[in-house]
């Protein structure tokens, strides 16, 4: 027996299709059942690479006594937060408010009237244990609440949504100096410090920022940007959280050293790491370790996460055997040493020894998680012994493609002529897709990789010829098939990639087949159509025609594992007006950043990419040169700067301008480069 989910697109929702629980998907259905019969609405919110929701699934989703009360007693609806992105913010944001804390499964209670929680939580189990009551036992303690005490709920779901309305209000300043600038900066380097304690995750969108802080930020004992930037981009590079044997990126480490991962891997982690690796590469800092990551990163893509656009992610858990009833977290990723020593020669064995940890007690639960122990370049035979691991895991020395385990049942049903893989979701994200299109488009321009590029164009093609129907952009395919309109990091990230393509194309000297530049154009106009506040300014997370079951219509400005839409529309903002000219675009960009200088002045933890924002605005450079001149340019880390093809006289290097207003032509490259400094840091020379 199955439920509403059976027929849902998404792998997430289909994982519960065959619990007990009458599961509904979030529809205008669905809410007015629950208003009509006056039943509570359980919200439940996750994503399917997500370790816990898969727990609570297998247990507390699929207990029948549990689901006998559930269905009587609440209207149990299922969300993937990849699918609906929005409504996980707003819902996030009520829990932290309740509980003091966040985290997937979002689980949280709702009044069927007007949708405002009372109640939440994330992960619930069947008995009561780790200090949270057992599932059922909460559920007859809140339906009570629901049925004798409304004075009760009705305090807690008001004092919810005066918060979450007051949130949407933000008052404007005319604060864009550059001391605020220099003071976000250095906090997001101050956030990239060892902890010494706790999980590692990347923070990748601090981490760009931190880069630019080195243009501001005097180094002191305390506090060295560069040197922190190099460190955070070393420990990813060597640590566990790389994949070592087959590339890409996981998730995060459950230990402050690196070791260790949740191993989940998530595309836009992928995206983000190649970029900043690559801007660490273009600072001077070129380590081998990086250009081994982002190759490795790539082939990974191509071999296992590509059918002409990127798939989302793969789940942390695979099965050992077919018989298994649980996955096994790590499973696929993991060596015994006794493995290791019956795999490999003895002299590829001494210098896996010398490269990473190995030792025969392990490091995660008596398996090892490869982690090399310095940088520089791999000996000889260690990279021969990963080249033999890699054939163990994929039961082949080679491959350039690798069919992907769609759900649980094909993983554990295939002939896998090795281990058995994780489970991949397969559905394309564009904002996803978009960072990774972003991190491609920028190592190719650094590491001069055309291969990169390629890729990066073909998905961003992709986009550009599926996502749209009946004229308006699309956030998700579904092997084929477009779906859920586009929220506001879709079309931000989505420009920032097309952008990023347009300059990498005129780095590698490489024929534009697409006018990527008008297709820019034409996805921010319709961006600005049906996201865009003449209220507030900003974008809305949502397009004007679809928010009305939506508590607030919030417009995105905190960073968290991504960028924040708003940080990303703005600067690419900066750049359509240094690329066109048209002033609209800076104005528009302007109106924005004073309409979260509040939030940068009084949260300047919580939107690293606002003040990457404000330094395109402060310090944003045009520069007109040769194609020759772009090539090297390009390689450059040069964070404010857009780059345009334009034969000179003769004797001209390049025009180097700040938007409308241009510096006397450089007469050398040399001369070029000093103007280009200046104008990235003009307010510090003054």
């Amino acid at each position: 027996m199955v439920n509403r989910l059976a027929q849902s697109q998404s792998l997430y929702l289909r994982k519960h299709a065959e619990n007990p629980i009458d599961w509904w998907p979030w529809c205008d259905d669905a809410l007015e059942a629950a208003r009509r019969d006056n039943k509570p609405i359980f919200l439940s919110v996750g994503y399917s690479s997500c370790h816990w929701c898969t727990v609570m699934e297998g247990e507390a989703f699929s207990d029948s006594e549990i689901a006998t009360y559930l269905n009587a007693n609440f209207l149990p609806i299922k969300v993937d937060r990849e699918e609906r992105p929005d409504l996980d913010s707003i819902y996030m944001q009520a829990l932290q408010m309740l509980v003091g804390q966040g985290g997937w499964p979002l689980n949280i209670f709702l009044s069927p009237d007007d949708l405002v929680p009372f109640y939440g939580g994330t992960y619930f189990p069947v008995e009561p244990r780790y200090g949270r009551p057992g599932f059922l036992k909460l559920l007859e303690i809140l339906r009570n609440l629901y049925d004798t005490d409304q004075p009760k709920v009705g305090a807690v779901k008001a004092q919810i949504l005066e918060t979450l309305q007051q949130s949407t209000l933000l008052p404007a300043d005319d604060n864009l100096s550059t001391e605020l600038l220099v003071r976000g900066l250095a906090t997001s380097v101050k956030i990239l410090l060892p902890s010494g304690q706790g999980t590692s995750f990347p923070m990748i969108p601090y981490g760009l920022s931190a880069l630019r802080s080195i243009r501001w930020v005097e180094p002191t004992d305390e506090l060295n940007p560069e040197e922190i930037c190099l460190r955070r981009g070393v420990d990813m590079a060597l640590g566990g959280i790389y994949d070592h044997v087959a590339g890409g990126f996981h998730r995060y480490t459950v230990d402050p050293n690196w070791t260790v991962p949740h191993f989940e891997k998530m595309l836009y982690d992928n995206g983000l790491i190649m970029e900043y690796l690559a801007d660490l590469w273009s600072q001077g800092h070129q380590e081998p370790a990086f250009e081994r990551a982002v190759a490795g990163t790539v082939q990974w893509l191509k071999r296992e996460m590509w059918a002409g656009y990127f798939y989302a992610a793969q789940d942390a858990d695979s099965f050992v055997t077919p018989n298994d009833v649980e996955p096994e977290e790590g499973a696929f990723y993991v060596w015994r040493e006794t493995e290791l020593r019956e795999l490999l020669t003895d002299a590829e064995f001494a210098d896996l020894n010398a490269d990473f940890f190995i030792s025969a007690e392990g490091n995660f639960e008596g398996n090892i998680v490869l982690q090399r122990q310095q940088p520089g370049a791999l000996k000889p035979g260690t990279e021969s012994a990963l080249q033999k691991l890699f054939a163990v895991r994929y039961g082949q020395p080679a491959l350039a493609t690798f069919a992907p385990a769609i759900d649980a049942h094909a993983a554990k049903n295939s002939a896998w002529p090795g281990r058995i893989p994780p489970v991949t979701d397969t559905k394309m994200i564009v904002a996803w897709n978009s960072l990774m299109i972003s991190g491609l488009a920028r190592a190719a321009a650094v590491f001069n990789q055309m291969e990169y590029l390629d890729l990066a164009v073909e998905a961003a093609q992709f986009i550009l010829e599926n996502q749209w129907i009946n004229g308006r952009f699309h956030r998700l395919n579904y092997d084929g098939a477009p779906a859920v309109l586009a929220q506001a990091e879709d079309y931000a990230l989505f420009i920032k990639a097309l952008l990023d393509i347009q300059q990498a194309s005129l780095g590698l000297s490489k024929g534009i087949a697409a006018d990527w530049l008008a297709h820019a154009k034409n996805i921010q106009a319709e961006f600005d159509q049906w996201l865009w506040s003449d209220v507030a300014n900003g974008y809305y997370n949502t397009a004007s025609d679809v928010s009305e079951s939506l508590l607030i219509r919030e417009r995105s400005y905190q960073d968290n594992a991504t960028p924040a839409a708003n940080g990303v529309a703005i600067a690419s903002l900066i750049r359509l007006f240094l690329l066109t000219e048209d002033l609209t675009y800076l104005d528009h960009a302007e109106k924005a950043l004073k309409s979260f200088s509040i939030v940068m002045e009084q949260a300047t933890r919580a939107c690293p990419t606002l003040f990457q924002a404000l330094d395109w605005y402060r310090h944003h450079t045009l520069v007109r040169t040769h194609a020759e001149n772009v090539t090297k340019l390009s390689r450059s880390y040069l964070p404010t700067v857009v780059l345009v093809h334009q034969n000179l006289s003769d004797g001209e290097a390049g025009l180097v301008c700040r938007g409308l207003s241009c510096r006397k032509s450089a007469m050398s490259v040399e001369e070029m480069m000093e103007q280009i400094v200046m104008s990235q840091q003009r307010d510090k020379i003054r």
